[in-house]
């Protein structure tokens, strides 16, 4: 079987997709944290991908493929040691790539790249350009890497390369900043806007990584899920309550708690409470057959407060 090595195994998504690939690949993985109770048969190496370790790591397992989710992706941490972990972190992955014969990659992104703005189109494709940094530059770092990873396709195309950007992701083990934000009693939203939102399952995002590696895609591809909501609509489905506030106050308030620690978003993650940020996620359906499994209501239900 071809061997696929795992970062951010040990994380809520990365042993979902690490148990989906055991179904057909060997699986090893990279993690800075242990993973206790993994499935047997899964190796895990506790190494940071900056490391002479990682790529020691590389060396010796020989990956076939590599899948690439060892991201800094809250805002808990020093914003330097993020991007330094997120940035140089995947220069150094993408260089052991050229070095130690890897056929395979697929980079985790997220649709939050494209940024969110008020002359955003409807069901943006993937040549729509990568605007997030003009309005919420603390995540900078996610559309460098991504950047990256897109030049890495074209430099190097004998690595099949693919770079997925998904819409929200929510689910009973995955960590995100949409799920923190829905699974709240009371659900702060600016006054006067209710975006159109898009969402898919944890477990389908496990599907699109194991079809994208099956393929040997190559490219640039958005994952989307079954639909899209009205914001006020996903806050009602998971059971909590919209609590409409006035963003000439809440901005600067937001921004004030968010630098004192006080508060677990930047204050440019508002715009996404606003303005629509909705892909069109054919390409990657045409090129795997790809069909979400699991509904809207299945997927509000995991994140849901009864």
């Amino acid at each position: 079987m071809e061997k696929v090595l795992l970062t951010g195994i040990a994380g809520g998504q990365g042993r979902l997709v690490a148990r989906r690939l055991l179904e057909g690949f060997e699986v090893c993985g990279v993690d800075r944290v242990p993973w206790e109770g993994r499935p047997r048969g899964v190796t895990v190496h506790q190494v940071d991908l900056r490391k002479k370790k990682f790529e020691d790591v590389v060396r010796t397992e020989q990956p076939t493929a590599i899948v690439h989710m060892g991201f800094i992706r809250h805002f808990r941490t020093d914003p330097r040691l993020r991007h330094d972990v997120n940035v140089r972190g995947t220069k150094q992955l993408l260089d052991h790539c050229i070095h130690y014969g890897v056929q395979k990659l697929v980079v985790l992104s997220s649709g939050y790249v494209y940024g969110a703005f008020p002359e955003n189109p409807y069901n943006m494709d993937e040549d729509h350009p990568l605007s997030a940094s003009r309005s919420y530059p603390e995540i900078r770092d996610l559309v460098e890497v991504d950047t990256l990873a897109t030049a890495f396709i074209w430099k190097y195309p004998h690595i099949r390369t693919c770079v997925l950007r998904p819409v929200n992701i929510l689910g009973y083990y995955v960590q995100s900043m949409i799920g923190e934000y829905l699974r709240q009693p009371r659900v702060p939203t600016m006054m006067g806007f209710d975006p159109m939102m898009q969402f898919i399952h944890e477990e389908d995002i496990c599907e699109a990584i194991a079809l994208a590696l099956a393929h040997g895609l190559q490219g640039v591809f958005n994952v989307v899920g079954p639909g899209a909501v009205p914001l006020h609509t996903a806050i009602r489905e998971t059971g909590g309550r919209a609590v409409p506030l006035p963003e000439p106050l809440v901005r600067p308030l937001f921004d004030r708690l968010f630098r004192l620690g006080l508060w677990p978003y930047p204050a440019g993650a508002i715009d996404f409470l606003k303005y629509p940020v909705t892909l069109d996620g054919s390409r990657f359906v045409e090129a795997t057959g790809f069909k979400p499994l699991f509904g809207l209501q299945e997927i509000f239900q995991s994140v849901r407060r009864e």
